[in-house]
């Protein structure tokens, strides 16, 4: 059976939400509040270890909410 390891590509995930985010001026309440979802969710999408798995739905929420196309998203790298 293949195994695979997502576990960057998830951490970035996370940190380009909230990069973004943080672009956008919206606190996390402010972001929850227009995604329909609690501070909360949103604070364990965007931490890196929490691994919150992340739906498609959510993801082009989350895109549409910041005015962005969902593969910046996705193609994010973050500076090491």
């Amino acid at each position: 059976m293949v195994q695979f390891d997502n576990v960057e590509r998830k951490e970035n995930l996370s940190y380009a939400i909230g990069y973004y985010r943080k672009k956008k001026g919206y606190s996390q309440e402010q972001m929850a509040e227009r995604l329909g979802i609690s501070r909360q969710h949103l604070a364990s999408v965007e931490a890196p270890g929490m691994d919150r798995g992340v739906s498609l739905e959510l993801l082009f929420n989350i895109a549409a909410v910041l005015e962005i196309e969902p593969y910046l998203l996705l193609k994010f790298r973050l500076e090491k």
